[in-house]
């Protein structure tokens, strides 16, 4: 699943982000979302989230 649509995403829910560094290469990192900080419904790059490691980034694989 992609993280698109916030609807499909839940505090708690394991997920991969890519962080705003991280956007060029792509990289990927795993966590537990802590915080969904997208108030739209829906986001073409992904929902940003926090994790509870803290990291900020936008949603692009649900786990």
């Amino acid at each position: 699943m992609n993280g698109n649509n916030r609807a499909g995403i839940k505090v708690g829910a394991h997920v991969k982000v890519v962080q705003k560094q991280d956007q060029r290469t792509g990289i990927l990192t795993e966590g537990i979302v802590q915080a969904i900080l997208t108030k739209s419904g829906t986001h073409p790059h992904g929902i940003k989230v926090r994790l509870q490691s803290g990291i900020v980034g936008r949603v692009k694989e649900i786990i």
